[in-house]
């Protein structure tokens, strides 16, 4: 088993800000290229869990199997355990992890999934490495991020710019790649996958609920969450720049007009029997 370890560190940390979005997410609108090869019986690992909200769909859809969720921030985990257990699940735990050494034995699961989680790691390959190893031969490595230069939004207000620039450098200053949606593929085949489907879907914001929610989000992560401390600590942005950052995804947000969407590459590949 590999001894790598985790290099990068997560940039959004989990503020309040960052639950709103994470909470928001479900099976249904993170993983559907997944859910049509889940079978009751089957055994799931779901890595960088966070606040359990898809562990916990995903469980439901296994009830004659079980789903482990697993994060490499121990803290977040008893939201996840809550989360579960408001569901009344029983088929569910949770776990710290470390998915460039994951501590489980050869041919676990018969689905290991990670939502928005290589975009953040040190070494995304050695990563995949660890998924394949303890998916059971014939069962799923099912993986989704985001990319941020494939962002897209309108009308164009200039600080949304700044805002991707911005981001795009402390994140790679952490050690980790926001156009990772892209790469998926690549670092799918490095990694020794060669039964990969790559497909891709979108997020999109436009009544006027959904952009007051994700503009609102953003404006406050920009100014509050980990990502602030680490723009300003690493050097990348005064508190001022923030702070018109922030007023910028809020001005965006009271466009009757306005239009954002996140693309998202996917991977779904399937571990040779």
């Amino acid at each position: 088993m590999s001894k790598a370890r985790e290099t990068a560190v997560y940039t959004h940390g989990h503020h309040e800000s960052v639950l709103r979005s994470h909470t928001w997410r479900t099976a249904a609108n993170s993983a559907a290229y997944l859910l049509g090869s889940l079978k009751p019986h089957m055994k799931i690992l779901d890595i960088g869990c966070g606040p359990g909200t898809i562990t916990a769909d995903l469980a439901k859809l296994v009830p004659d199997g079980h789903a482990t969720g697993v994060d490499h921030a121990p803290g977040i985990l008893d939201q996840a355990r809550a989360t579960a257990a408001g569901r009344g699940l029983a088929n569910v735990d949770f776990a710290v992890a470390d998915v460039h050494s994951l501590d489980y034995p050869d041919d676990t699961f018969c689905v290991v999934h990670a939502h928005q989680v290589l975009q953040h790691v040190g070494d995304p390959v050695q990563a995949l490495r660890e998924m394949r190893r303890v998916t059971r031969p014939g069962g799923f490595i099912a993986v989704r991020d985001a990319d941020y230069a494939a962002m897209t939004w309108y009308p164009a207000v200039p600080g949304l710019d700044d805002w991707l620039d911005l981001y795009e450098r402390v994140a790679r200053a952490g050690g980790g790649e926001p156009d990772a949606g892209r790469r998926l593929t690549a670092w799918a085949l490095a990694a020794g996958l060669t039964d990969i489907t790559a497909t891709s879907a979108t997020w999109t914001f436009a009544t006027p609920e959904e952009r007051a929610w994700w503009s609102g989000l953003w404006a406050d992560r920009t100014v509050a969450s980990a990502y602030a401390e680490r723009a300003t600590q690493g050097g990348h942005a005064t508190g001022e720049r923030l702070r018109a950052v922030s007023e910028a995804w809020r001005e965006w947000g009271r466009q009757e007009d306005g239009w954002f969407a996140v693309l998202h590459g996917e991977i779904l590949c399937r571990k040779e029997a």
